[in-house]
C-alpha cells in the first residue's frame, strides 16, 4: 500500500511539474518585457512654425509633407500664455502642460550635458521634475521616454530641445547628435523613437530683439522667409534618412512672437498616409489637434500602453479631397481668426455693459424731463424697448457670426462689428415684425427662443459657432473645444429658462397649471440633455444647475412650497444623472452619432461666400 501511494505521488509530481513547465514558456512567451516597438515614430519639433510659413517654393520639404500627409492647426498652449520651445517639450515629455520656470528670462536655453554611450542628459532635471509636479496639472516629465525604455526601445534626441522631449525618469537618452546632419542611416535605425529639435524659425524671433516695452519684435518678412527656408533643409534632411515605415509627427511646438499663434501639426506614415485633416477626440473639430494629442500619438504608433497621466488623446487621419494649397490656407485661416478674436474679446464686454449702461441711463434722464408727457414718454420707453431687445440679441449674434469668413477682411475688426451689429438687428427685427410685436413679453421671447436654439444646434451638429467667437472660446487659451464654455453655458440655461418662463403664461392664464408644469419639463429635460450629454455640450457641472432651476420654476408655476430639502433633492438627481451619463458614454465623437461630415464641408460652406482673394 505504501509502494502504490508513492508511486502515485511521484505520477502526480511530475504531471504538475509539465504543466508548471508549460504554463511558464506560455507566460514567458507573451511576455511584453523584451518586446520591441512595434512601430517607429520621428516627432520633429520647428518652434515658432506657422501655417504661413509653409510655401512651395520657400519651403519644399514642408510643402511635400503636408501634401502628402494629415494636416491640422497645433494648440501649444502650456502653462503661460506664451509657449517656449523647452515648454513645449517638456510638455511632449509628460503629456500634461509642462514648463521650464524661466526666471527673468522669457525663454532661457541650457546646454545638455554628454552621457555615456553616446547619450545626453537634461541640465537640471531633478528640479524640472520636482517643479512640475507640484504645478497644478502635476505634469510627470520624462513619461514617454520610460514609456519607449519600458517597451524595449531606445531613444535618440537632435537637438537640445529633444533631449527635454525624450528623456526618461533621470533626464538621459540614449543617443544624441547635435543636428540632423550629424546622424547617419545607422543612426537613424538604431532607436524607434526618435525627436529632433529644428530652432531656426525660433531664433529668428530672437535675434530681432525686443523693443523699450521689453515686447518682442517680429522679424522682418525677409528675415522670416530666411529662417523658415532653413527649417526646411533640417526638415528635408530627416526626411531623407529616415527608415521606411517611419512615421513622421511634426509640430511647431511653441510661440516665437509677442502673441499666441495656432502652429503647425503634420503627421505622414503609417495611419497617416492619406491626404486630408488631423483631429483628436481631445478636440473634436476636424483640422485642430493639441501639443498634449502629439505624446498619445507617438505612444500608439509605437504599440505602447497609453498612460493615465496623459491627458492628450492620439491625432487620427480624417481624410479629404482638398488640394494641400486649400488645406494650408484653411488651416491659416483658423490662426487668423484666432488673433482677431483675441485681439477686441476683452474690449467687447466692456463696449456692451458700458453701452446699455449709457442707453438706460438716457433713458432715465429723458423720462424725468418729460414729466407726464404720455406721447413723449410712450416714444422714449418704446426706443429703450428695441435698445433692450437689441441687447438681448448680440449674444445670439456673437455666434451666428461664425457663419461668416469675417477675418478675411482687410480690416477684421472692423468687419467682426459690423457682422455682430447686423445680426443682431436681424433678430431684433424678428422679435418685433411679427404678430407678437404689440405684445409686452412675447418679442423678448422670440429673442430667448432663438439664442437657446441658436446654441443647442450648434454644439449638437459639433460647436462650429462655438469655436474663435467672441462669446465663446478659442483654441489660443485652449479651456475649451467642444461643448459649452462658461460664458456659452451661462446665455444658453438663462435663455432656455426664460423661454420655458413666458411659454407657462399662456397656459397658465387659462388654470390650465398641468399643461404649464409639462412645458417646463419638456423644456428643461431637453435643455439639460443638450447641456450634459458628453456628444453635445459636455457641460456636467453645467447639469447641476440647471435642474434645480428648472425644478424650482416647475414649483413656482404650480404655486408650491420652494424649499431647501426639496432643491437638495433635485440637486442630488441632477448630479446622479450627471455621473451616468459620462460613465456611460466618456467623449463619444459627435460625427458618431450624427454622421456630420466635418470641418472640410463646413469650410467649402463658408469660404464660397467669400472671396479666397480677399486680402487680410
Amino acid at each position: 500500500m505504501v509502494q502504490r501511494g508513492t508511486r502515485a505521488g511521484i505520477l502526480l509530481a511530475t504531471l504538475a511539474a509539465v504543466l508548471a513547465g508549460v504554463a511558464g514558456l506560455s507566460v514567458l512567451s507573451a511576455a511584453p518585457a523584451s518586446a520591441e516597438p512595434a512601430g517607429r515614430v520621428v516627432v520633429v519639433g520647428v518652434p515658432g512654425l506657422l501655417w504661413s510659413d509653409v510655401d512651395e517654393e520657400n519651403t519644399p520639404a514642408l510643402w511635400s509633407l503636408a501634401e502628402d500627409g494629415s494636416d491640422a492647426a497645433l494648440s501649444v498652449r502650456t502653462t503661460r500664455r506664451l509657449t517656449c520651445p523647452t515648454d513645449g517639450w517638456l510638455t511632449v515629455s509628460a503629456g500634461q502642460r509642462a514648463r521650464l520656470r524661466t526666471g527673468t528670462a522669457r525663454c532661457p536655453t541650457a546646454p545638455v550635458t554628454s552621457g555615456a554611450g553616446g547619450g545626453a542628459v537634461a541640465p537640471g532635471w531633478p528640479a524640472i521634475k520636482k517643479d512640475n509636479a507640484a504645478t497644478g496639472y502635476h505634469a510627470k516629465v520624462g513619461l514617454l521616454g520610460d514609456a519607449v525604455r519600458a517597451s524595449g526601445g531606445c531613444t535618440l534626441a537632435v537637438g537640445p530641445g529633444a533631449v527635454f522631449g525624450l528623456a526618461d525618469g533621470n533626464g538621459r537618452v540614449d543617443r544624441y547628435a547635435a543636428s540632423p546632419g550629424e546622424v547617419g542611416a545607422d543612426d537613424w535605425a538604431a532607436c524607434p523613437v526618435a525627436a529632433v529639435s529644428v530652432d531656426d524659425v525660433f531664433r529668428a524671433s530672437v535675434d530681432a530683439g525686443v523693443d523699450a516695452d521689453g515686447e518682442q519684435i517680429e522679424p522682418g518678412a525677409a528675415e522670416r522667409d530666411a529662417a523658415a527656408a532653413a527649417a526646411d533643409r533640417r526638415v528635408g534632411q530627416v526626411l531623407a534618412n529616415v527608415p521606411d515605415g517611419t512615421t513622421v509627427l511634426l509640430a511647431g511646438l511653441a510661440d516665437a512672437s509677442a502673441d499666441p499663434h495656432l502652429h503647425v501639426a503634420i503627421a505622414k506614415g503609417g495611419a497617416f498616409d492619406s491626404p486630408g485633416y488631423l483631429t483628436s477626440t481631445a478636440t473634436r473639430q476636424q483640422g485642430l489637434v493639441t501639443l498634449t494629442d502629439l505624446t498619445a500619438t507617438a505612444l500608439e504608433v509605437l504599440g505602447a500602453e497609453q498612460s493615465d497621466d496623459a491627458v492628450g488623446s492620439a491625432w487620427t487621419a480624417e481624410a479629404s479631397e482638398d488640394p494641400v494649397a486649400d488645406r494650408v490656407e484653411a488651416l491659416d485661416d483658423d490662426d487668423v481668426a484666432a488673433q482677431g478674436i483675441s485681439a477686441v474679446q476683452t474690449s467687447f464686454y466692456w463696449v456692451l455693459f458700458a453701452a446699455q449702461l449709457v442707453a438706460y441711463g438716457a433713458a432715465a434722464l429723458a423720462l424725468r424731463r418729460t414729466g407726464r408727457d404720455r406721447r413723449s414718454r410712450s416714444r422714449i420707453l418704446g426706443g429703450t424697448r428695441v435698445i433692450a431687445l437689441f441687447g438681448g440679441a448680440i449674444p445670439a449674434a456673437t455666434f451666428l457670426t461664425g457663419l461668416l469668413p469675417w477675418w478675411r477682411a482687410s480690416n477684421p475688426t472692423v468687419m467682426l462689428v459690423v457682422t455682430v451689429l447686423g445680426f443682431g438687428a436681424l433678430l431684433t427685427g424678428l422679435a418685433l415684425a411679427g404678430p407678437w410685436r404689440r405684445s409686452v413679453f412675447l418679442p423678448g421671447l422670440v429673442i430667448t427662443a432663438v439664442t437657446a436654439l441658436v446654441l443647442a444646434l450648434d454644439v449638437m451638429t459639433g460647436s462650429n459657432l462655438q469655436l474663435n467667437t467672441l462669446m465663446g472660446y478659442t483654441a489660443l487659451v485652449a479651456g475649451r473645444f467642444y461643448g459649452f464654455g462658461n460664458q456659452a453655458f451661462a446665455l444658453f440655461a438663462v435663455a432656455a429658462i426664460l423661454t420655458a418662463a413666458w411659454l407657462t403664461e399662456f397656459p397658465l392664464r387659462r388654470e390650465r397649471k398641468a399643461v404649464a408644469v409639462g412645458i417646463v419639463a419638456v423644456i428643461g429635460v431637453a435643455a439639460v440633455a443638450v447641456d450634459g450629454l458628453p456628444a453635445w455640450g459636455s457641460d456636467f457641472g453645467g447639469v447641476l444647475a440647471m435642474v434645480p432651476a428648472f425644478a424650482m420654476l416647475g414649483m413656482l408655476v404650480t404655486g408650491r412650497r420652494v424649499s431647501p430639502v426639496k432643491l437638495g433633492l433635485f440637486c442630488v438627481a441632477g448630479a446622479r444623472w450627471c455621473w451616468a451619463s459620462r460613465t456611460g458614454t466618456r467623449r463619444a465623437p459627435i460625427r458618431r452619432i450624427w454622421g456630420v461630415s466635418g470641418r472640410t464641408s463646413w469650410r467649402a460652406r463658408r469660404g464660397a461666400w467669400w472671396s479666397a482673394s480677399s486680402t487680410r
